[in-house]
């Protein structure tokens, strides 16, 4: 009998894994184009070294990881055909988990900016 903790790990094992096949999917031209950009933004925020919203936040920082990246991968996987994405997920298991700096650098840019736009604000009153 598998218990909770055994099925949970399982999926967090089979949801890593998806994240990096989808992150090949994005790059395979036989992808569908829709697939290929849904793809590449959910493997790219759930590659990146850091968070749209930081866990440090109560609630929201946790939510995102477990909504924001379920939800786009579940959208992606309907939209990549099944044959090209068991290819994809044999392929993923075989590579290292990518990281991906452009995601962090466009976080951070973010941040920057909404740190900015409320300095700019709070100055105005």
């Amino acid at each position: 009998m598998v218990g909770p903790l055994t099925a949970l790990r399982g999926w967090a094992r089979a949801l890593k894994r998806d994240v990096v096949a989808l992150w090949i999917a994005a790059r395979d031209p036989r992808t569908p184009w829709r697939a290929r950009l849904l793809a590449g933004a959910v493997a790219t925020y759930a590659l990146s070294p850091i968070d749209l919203i930081p866990d440090a936040i109560p609630v929201l920082g946790v939510l995102d990881d477990l909504l924001i990246v379920p939800a786009g991968l579940w959208l992606a996987l309907r939209w990549v055909p099944p044959a090209l994405m068991a290819e994809y997920r044999a392929a993923a298991l075989d590579r290292d988990r990518p990281r991906s700096r452009i995601a962090a650098a466009v976080i951070i840019l973010l941040w920057l900016g909404a740190i900015g736009i409320t300095l700019w604000w709070w100055r105005g009153r």
